[in-house]
């Protein structure tokens, strides 16, 4: 796994400008439109805290800058506030911990909060594959977005001499099934360290809402996307730029962008390997953020905000506003692309409860 300063180009674009997660990311944000039903409906049933308990502890565990964690985070609360009024009537005081890898802008989060709210809160820097957080503190773990991002591409995507090599791509393709195991397996161990740790965090009873892109088990690629495919007009464009002599074949090759949409067969597998949850809920829901890009471009500062800092890092910032030209007009060339109604990525919505001990 990489150490925190190696992880630092995983965060998103920081700020508020124009080209930043901030400003480009309502397609993520839609989800929890989606979802927010559901999250409260387990809530009300499912949530289980002592009638002595004075402050419940909520994470989001992959933050960014905030925008689409506030939301989240009032949904959350006062699901809670209105269970509690039907339980008992101390009075709760509630607490957030905002989450993400230590490069992450929590200057602009903080700058952020909503000045109403009704929690305290703290950032807490770090890689959630691994503990954060003090052992039984945590009632509501929450996570959108962010589980299908890996600790590391595969290694063996980058290894010539294996079965795996993933040369001339820069992710996973169907057409390569020993490199899409290679993710898969990635993606497994990850999501088997993130429940790991969050056993150790969480109190008896206490819920994880778990919401992330994912894919169909099938699809046809003549006539619809995944979200994975919008990686290939990238590739294309890299590739373009090879040949022009801006990047080196070596530094294409060498590079794997670290995340896997998965199924909702193969997320609920690597759910049940840990005997501490049970899953209260899981399903599909339609990914609804297509609405937010009303223009090519505006689809491009999405892709951007999310993958500028580790292509910089691999290829040298020198060619970002150059690559994104590229890869805009090829995207805006492909029939299929181009047109969002052609989107089948999905989002799986999993809430998982920790299981009370004897």
């Amino acid at each position: 796994m990489e150490n925190e300063h190696e992880q630092s180009h995983f965060a998103m674009n920081a700020g508020d400008g124009p080209l930043s997660y901030l400003q480009n990311s309502s397609y993520q944000g839609g989800t929890l439109d989606v979802a927010r039903l559901a999250i409260e409906e387990e809530i009300e049933t499912k949530l289980e805290f002592s009638s002595e308990q004075t402050s419940i502890c909520i994470a989001d565990f992959g933050c960014s800058t905030g925008n689409n964690s506030f939301p989240a985070m009032h949904t959350i609360i006062e699901a809670i506030k209105r269970k509690h009024e039907f339980s008992y009537l101390k009075t709760l005081e509630f607490y957030v911990f905002f989450n993400d890898v230590a490069a992450n802008d929590f200057n602009t989060l903080f700058r952020s909060l909503p000045p109403s709210r009704s929690y305290g809160v703290a950032a807490v820097p770090g890689d959630f594959h691994r503990r954060l957080l003090p052992p039984s503190s945590l009632h509501f773990a929450y996570a959108s977005w962010s589980l299908h991002w890996l600790t590391e591409a595969p290694e063996a995507a980058a290894d010539s001499g294996t079965p795996a090599w993933n040369g001339g791509e820069i992710v996973y393709t169907r057409e390569r099934k020993e490199v899409c195991d290679a993710y898969l397996d990635q993606f497994g161990k990850d999501v088997v360290s993130f429940l790991k740790s969050r056993v150790v965090e969480m109190v008896d009873g206490g819920l994880i809402a778990l919401l992330l892109p994912g894919a169909p088990a099938a699809w046809d690629p003549e006539k619809e996307y995944t979200m994975v495919s919008l990686v290939e007009p990238l590739r294309s464009s890299l590739v373009d730029m090879a040949m022009q002599g801006r990047v080196s074949e070596a530094k294409i090759d060498s590079f794997n962008i670290p995340y896997y949409f998965p199924t909702l067969r193969q997320l609920m597998e690597i759910i049940e390997r840990n005997p501490s949850f049970t899953v209260e809920k899981i399903e599909t829901i339609n990914a609804t953020g297509n609405y937010t890009f009303p223009s090519i471009h505006a689809r491009i500062a999405f892709f951007r905000a999310a993958h500028e800092g580790m292509l910089a890092h691999h290829f040298g910032g020198e060619i970002i506003d150059d690559l994104f030209d590229q890869y805009e007009k090829k995207l805006g060339a492909s029939p299929i692309l181009k047109n969002v109604e052609n989107d089948k990525t999905l989002v799986i919505l999993a809430i998982l409860k920790k299981n009370i001990r004897p």
